[in-house]
């Protein structure tokens, strides 16, 4: 290396060091925060040797010699000549550039010219962006952040981060983060908000989640942190907080607040937080419809200016229409949205200003995450419904009461699939599927591990509801009979502590199987997940998606075998589909229709009639209240609207009839005041207030039944891969590999069968272009398409190794061009090659030549084509290969036959065109 540039790898490395990016002028970018610019141009053609700036804006150059030159006077004066001459169509934060560095790699000196009478002084890095700005009085919020460095972090997170930021420097206040499920999103969060913390004026973080479990997984998160400065926990640098009762006098002291919304609305207000656990567990979140939008009053405790920065996780949820005004309140502060699956709605709140878009296929590529199968479950009564047949003993429970009573069916009454587990329990039905589930672990979904029930793959699975998810628990211990108490259990909002629960489902090797309503549908990491099971349709295209995605995420072999002893990897996960959730049309939100009146507060049947009984009733509720009945009536039997009529003295539909009527011709007089007499208004609902004993049975009628059977009937009508969805794959691989068997390497050697050796360099830039086509193009998956299309010519890839083999590409390719009408292991197909080769040679193998030509089969099972120059150039560094091809060259006597012998088995193993038996 010269002299000039042994100084200069010098210097970059002090920028680097320091938080400064080195660049060449020509790589000059406005995403940079800290930017050092090499022959940064100056008036009249100069070049200054590193030209610094800060934010868009020059601040300062450095002067660089070599290390024989003196950091003289004349260079300090080189230096100074340069601060004046900024060209005019460059952004400056002085007239005079106030900061000037000398070095020569071995010195470094330092002069701030806003003192220019001072002396140059030895300083020993250079300083970091803060330092600058603080020293020059810079008032600019992103000026002092370092360049972020990408050790620690991966590549979507470092795109995203500094897309971020550089979205904020142009002057935006929102930001959509959009990252596919398990590439970290609240890690980049993390990051972003210890530099913001750490290097700019922010000093308050409001972190907001949508659910308890949720926020303390982001506690947990930070504290965990350890990519700052010191590598200290982010934890112990700056004070974070989750909202509660306890915490809200604590939190002027803390940086980072985090909450869901619905305590900070407490915390605002005064009122109380308490412990809002928010699961879901009903269809009110999968529809995500807005309910009255909250409305602030004069009296807020936290001024707009509160917090600095919002971090609003899992944005795709719709907390803009109930609680949209406790975001807006926060005016001053920049607003940065997480998700994986943005709706309409999202995007709009945050200005379409989506800095990233990190797909899940682009994940799989990546790495981060693994892709996934289908298996379909079909039973009679999951498509189709059943019959409760005449005399068939039945179980009534009655929701409003939670009341059971036993009783024999009068008629025969046919139920829908739509009914299913919502107004009829068949507990067939539920151990029909999961009987299903269990013959099919071992013999189809993993047919390469020990068949060993109680290391059966982490399961999760979706129930419709909170009782549908205790039946399956029930009927899921009797299917896994024999297996430890922990083997299944269920984590919903009413199942104690579900982050103890959801730990355990991630590390106890005893829980195998957990099911949940939406709990665990959003959010939870569980790196060992191998299968989500659909026992509940899914309207919404945004849940599917999230639930789903709980599956993907990457987990290394031994951290997975901790839990799962019999696992081998995890290179796909597996959606059992026992509804058809995979084939039904989903509904993405548009953020235009809410489905009802947004304006139009929500309120319980119960509630309703308690406050019509106490005399209010204005308009809008006696028009509920119509509604409901009308609605209730038409479900009813004849029997239950007849006991109404007994009750009340009308039936349910003259009732309803009466208020709209009376509403529709408005014969009513103004509601103006509940203390009011309201005589006519009280009048029409005297049936109601007059019989409590109506109330509740209407209340009974509208909460509903679930008749239980006993014990029910079904039948498996499929379980298996759907053929069509691992063709459809496999025939867009073929389609590939013939449209470009010309034009690359690799193919053209396959496909025309020419003597030629497969290197991995070929191999490995195969496998990049398929994977640019299709993410799923890699080929453990694709060699999965090909045995769920065609099972009967198709190998189980049974070891690790033989799932990492990148040769088997090779294989995937001869089966594609249908070279050979069997798919196997590389390293199968050149044990039989093996023998053949030796036969064919000329005179007889030693023993000793054949134990080396083993080893070399190894390899090239393992890595492609091997060569001599291969062999030199590995031997470099490792002395097993420098022996190897010693004994090579003693064993085969000269360096052309050796040569031929590798040119040859290379050959005759990566593209043979005949088969052997």
């Amino acid at each position: 290396m010269k002299p000039e540039e042994k100084a200069r790898a010098i210097i970059d490395r002090i920028f680097n060091d320091s938080g400064w990016e080195v660049v060449p002028r020509e790589e000059y970018s406005t995403t940079l925060s800290a930017v050092a610019v090499e022959e940064g141009l100056l008036k009249g053609n100069l070049e200054a040797d590193y030209l610094l700036f800060l934010n868009g804006k020059a601040v300062g150059v450095l002067e660089a010699k070599k290390e024989t030159v003196a950091l003289s006077d004349v260079v300090a004066t080189q230096a100074e000549n340069y601060t004046r001459k900024l060209p005019q169509w460059c952004q400056s934060w002085f007239d005079t550039l106030p900061i000037v560095y000398l070095s020569n790699g071995k010195e470094l000196l330092f002069k701030n010219m806003q003192n220019p009478n001072t002396d140059y002084k030895p300083v020993v890095r250079i300083h970091t962006p803060k330092e600058i700005c603080k020293m020059l009085g810079i008032q600019d919020d992103f000026a002092g952040l370092p360049v972020l460095q990408k050790k620690g972090l991966r590549d979507c997170q470092y795109e995203a981060i500094t897309k971020l930021e550089g979205s904020f420097r142009m002057g935006e206040n929102r930001a959509l983060v959009v990252l596919a499920t398990g590439s970290g999103k609240t890690f980049t969060a993390c990051m972003e908000v210890y530099r913001l913390l750490a290097f700019t004026p922010a000093r308050k973080v409001l972190f907001l989640v949508d659910r308890n479990n949720l926020g303390r997984q982001a506690m947990g998160a930070f504290g965990i942190f350890r990519l700052t400065g010191t590598g200290d926990p982010f934890t112990s640098i700056y004070s974070t907080i989750r909202l509660s009762d306890a915490t809200i006098p604590k939190m002027d002291g803390a940086n980072v607040v985090i909450s869901t919304i619905q305590k900070l609305f407490g915390a605002m207000t005064g009122g109380e937080v308490g412990e809002d656990e928010t699961d879901g567990d009903n269809d009110s979140f999968e529809d995500d419809v807005p309910a009255n939008e909250i409305q602030l009053s004069d009296d807020i405790k936290l001024p707009p200016d509160y917090f600095d920065l919002i971090i609003i996780d899992e944005c795709h949820r719709s907390i803009y229409g109930q609680w949209r005004a406790v975001l807006e309140h926060f005016s001053k502060a920049r607003k940065i949205g997480l998700t994986a699956t943005p709706t309409p709605e999202t995007l709009a709140f945050f200005n379409n200003n989506r800095v990233i878009n990190y797909t899940l296929d682009q994940s799989i590529v990546d790495g981060v995450n693994v892709p996934g199968t289908i298996f379909r479950i079909q039973t009679e009564a999951t498509e189709s419904g059943g019959t409760i047949n005449q005399g068939e003993k039945v179980n009534v429970h009655t929701n409003y009461t939670g009341t059971e009573s036993s009783c024999v069916q009068e008629t025969a009454e046919q139920y829908g699939a739509s009914k299913l587990d919502r107004a009829v329990v068949n507990f067939t039905q539920i151990r029909t599927v999961l009987t299903a589930y269990k013959n099919a672990i071992y013999t189809k979904l993993y047919p390469d591990r020990e068949p060993i029930f109680a290391s059966i793959p982490k399961t999760l699975i979706f129930a419709k509801d909170e009782k549908h998810a205790v039946n399956i628990v029930h009927v899921a211990r009797e299917v896994f009979d024999e297996q430890h108490p922990a083997f299944v259990q269920k984590i919903t909002c009413r199942s104690g502590n579900t982050d103890q629960l959801i730990n355990d489902f991630r590390n106890d090797p005893n829980f195998r199987i957990a099911v949940t309503v939406t709990l665990v549908a959003t959010g939870t990491d569980v790196k060992p997940l191998e299968v989500v099971m659909f026992m509940r349709d899914i309207n919404s295209a945004v849940l599917y998606e999230q639930m789903k995605g709980r599956a993907c995420r990457t987990i290394g072999d031994e951290q997975l075998r901790v839990v799962t002893p019999n696992a081998i990897c995890k290179d796909n996960f597996f959606l059992v589909d026992a509804v058809g959730v995979t084939e039904n049309p989903k509904n993405i939100p548009d953020g235009t229709d809410s489905g009802g009146d947004e304006n139009e507060p929500v309120i319980t049947l119960e509630a309703l009639l308690e406050k019509i009984m106490h005399g209010y009733t204005p308009d809008d509720y006696l028009r509920r209240l119509a509604n409901h009945l009308s609605r209730i009536n038409v479900k009813s039997t004849a029997e239950q609207q007849t006991k109404f009529y007994e009750l009340a003295g009308i039936s349910m539909s003259d009732l309803a009839l009466s208020l709209f009527n009376a509403l529709n011709e408005n014969k009513l007089p103004m509601f103006a005041d509940v203390n009011q007499p309201n005589t006519e208004r009280k009048h029409l609902v005297l049936p109601l207030t007059n019989s409590p004993a109506a109330r509740e049975h209407l209340l009974i009628l509208n909460a509903g039944f679930v008749k239980i059977l006993q014990p029910g009937e079904d039948t498996l009508i499929f379980d298996g891969f759907p053929k069509a969805d691992a063709q459809s794959y496999a025939d867009k691989f073929e389609v590939y590999i013939n449209s470009h068997k010309d034009e690359i390497e690799a193919l053209r050697i396959i496909y025309n069968n020419e003597n030629a050796p497969i290197t991995y360099a070929m191999l490995k830039d195969l496998e990049g272009k398929l994977i640019a086509v299709d993410a799923r193009f890699k080929a453990a998956v694709l060699w999965n398409y090909y045995r769920i299309a065609s099972p009967e010519n198709v190998d189980v890839l049974k070891e690790k190794s033989e799932r990492d083999m990148l040769t088997n590409l090779i294989q995937l390719v001869r089966f594609g061009f249908k070279i050979i009408s069997n798919l196997e292991p590389l390293s199968k197909f050149a044990a039989k090659r093996f023998n053949l080769w030796c036969g064919q040679k000329q005179r007889p193998l030693t023993q000793p030549q054949i134990d080396l030509v083993r080893q070399i089969v190894s390899y090239i099972v393992a890595n492609g084509a091997c060569t001599r120059e291969i062999l030199l150039e590995t031997a470099k560094d490792d002395g097993e290969q420098r022996t190897f091809l010693a004994q090579m060259n003693q064993q085969f006597k000269t360096r052309e036959a050796v040569d031929e012998t590798l040119v040859s088995l290379s050959a005759f193993l990566l593209s043979p065109k005949t088969e052997v038996a």
